[in-house]
């Protein structure tokens, strides 16, 4: 059984950051050569990608977060991380940990909520 669990997630002012992280466990699952994703599902809206990293350590932002945020992971610690900065109101959704290669993992999600 695979299991992965946000945390990080809060209310936080616009301008202010975040850093989400997604811990991964079960037995007999590879941590390491899982793409590892966020995705994020604002009210009334379908959920979408936020970022992506590959196996090797390559990324992919959505037009609406690149240069803000920062995807990463530790392969020792099967844990990947979304460092949020100059967060805005429309950042403001439940972002889900994703992990996929034959197979995908969803984590239960986080709520990130930016708001003065």
């Amino acid at each position: 059984q695979v299991r992965l669990v946000e945390s990080g997630g809060g209310l936080v002012q616009p301008g202010g950051s975040l850093r989400l992280s997604c811990a991964a466990s079960g037995s007999n699952f590879n941590f390491n050569i899982y793409t590892m994703a966020w995705h994020r599902q604002a009210p009334g809206k379908q959920r979408e990608l936020v970022a992506s990293i590959t196996s090797g350590g390559s990324t992919f932002y959505a037009g609406s977060v690149k240069g803000r945020f920062t995807i990463s992971r530790d392969n020792m610690k099967n844990t990947m991380y979304l460092q949020m900065n100059s967060l805005k109101s429309e950042d403001t959704a439940v972002y889900y940990c994703h992990a996929q290669r034959l197979a995908n993992y969803w984590g239960q999600g986080t709520q990130v909520t930016v708001s003065s």
